[in-house]
């Protein structure tokens, strides 16, 4: 065997492996993708007692302290009053929407990424990943409003689009940092 035949074979193999590793990407990516979606899906069809961590809150969190330290904040919202004065409540409260937040943050970035890993530029892939992680936050507050003790309102899915504005702005940000690091 000569050289260039010795050559060329070392290229083909060097590019069937890159195929076969970006092929593995893609699935790595849409699989945890799913998982996250299926995740979501159980955890919204769980009743609202039992995801209620206020006993929890309690036990592990005396009422004198939390009155002490709280802020003294009140707000509405979606037509409840969201307040200080019933610090388990207001705790609870912030987790969930900080939970929200974080889910579809995840959702997003697992979604971006997975397109990423196809022959998809950046900003296409951000763009349909950030709009399917939003259609799949209202879907999913609809999905709430079956599930006894639980609503579906168009404000969540304005939390979810928190998360899914941050992990995009992320994902660009650093996809970013790399083209210009890159240039350099």
């Amino acid at each position: 065997m000569d050289i260039q035949t010795y050559s060329l074979m070392i290229l083909l193999i060097g590019v069937i492996h890159i195929r076969a590793a970006k092929r593995w990407k893609f699935i790595v990516w849409l699989i945890l993708s799913c998982f996250w979606i299926v995740l979501i899906f159980v955890k919204s069809a769980q009743t609202y007692a039992e995801q209620d961590i206020r006993p929890l809150l309690a036990e592990w969190l005396p009422l004198d302290l939390l009155n002490r330290w709280l802020p003294h904040i009140e707000f509405y919202y979606d037509g409840g009053l969201v307040t200080w004065t019933k610090p388990y409540d207001f705790i609870e409260f912030i987790i969930r929407k900080g939970g929200h937040v974080t889910e579809f943050a995840v959702l997003c970035f697992l979604s971006i990424m997975t397109l990423l890993s196809k022959p998809i530029k950046t900003i296409p892939s951000i763009a349909m990943g950030s709009v399917f992680s939003v259609l799949y936050a209202a879907s999913d507050e609809w999905h709430q409003s079956f599930v006894p003790g639980r609503t579906g309102h168009a404000i969540d899915v304005m939390v979810d689009s928190i998360g899914v504005v941050l992990a995009a702005l992320v994902i660009g940000a650093v996809k970013l940092a790399f083209r210009k690091r890159k240039a350099n």
